[in-house]
């Protein structure tokens, strides 16, 4: 992303888009609860975390797209990748469940691990590099 013309608003518009996610599931979740989103796989998420976290992410892109000066694509992209980054969370918390694990590893133990700051980056991350080097974006 880097690498393209806008490769830096790009880059930020990922990330905060993703920490948006986060940060909203988060606030959301705590403040309004509701049916558990995937009791299993992570126990904490609800479904308002879900919706939470969309909101903020599609106006954290909006955001960011306008200052960033992106194409209007992703002035509503942001929700949609919100729904992505956190299907790579759950993905992740399988994938410990799988193993039997509580933390990614030892960097940020009582955090899930590394791998939990990255999990919602990933599949975002990929997908945004893979439409914009392609030209759809």
């Amino acid at each position: 992303l880097r690498q393209q013309e806008q490769g830096v608003a790009l880059t930020l518009w990922t990330l905060l888009v993703v920490w948006g996610t986060d940060t909203g599931a988060y606030f959301a979740g705590r403040k309004f609860g509701g049916p558990k989103l995937a009791p299993r796989l992570s126990p904490n998420k609800t479904w308002s975390g879900l919706v939470g976290g969309a909101i903020t992410a599609l106006i954290v892109g909006a955001v960011v797209a306008v200052l960033g000066k992106l194409s209007a694509p992703f002035l509503g992209l942001g929700g949609a990748m919100a729904l992505l980054a956190q299907a790579g969370d759950l993905y992740e918390s399988w994938l410990k469940r799988v193993a039997g694990v509580k933390d990614s590893g030892r960097l940020l133990p009582g955090h899930g691990g590394a791998l939990d700051r990255f999990d919602g980056l990933v599949p975002v991350a990929v997908l945004i590099g893979a439409l914009v080097s392609n030209g759809n974006l």
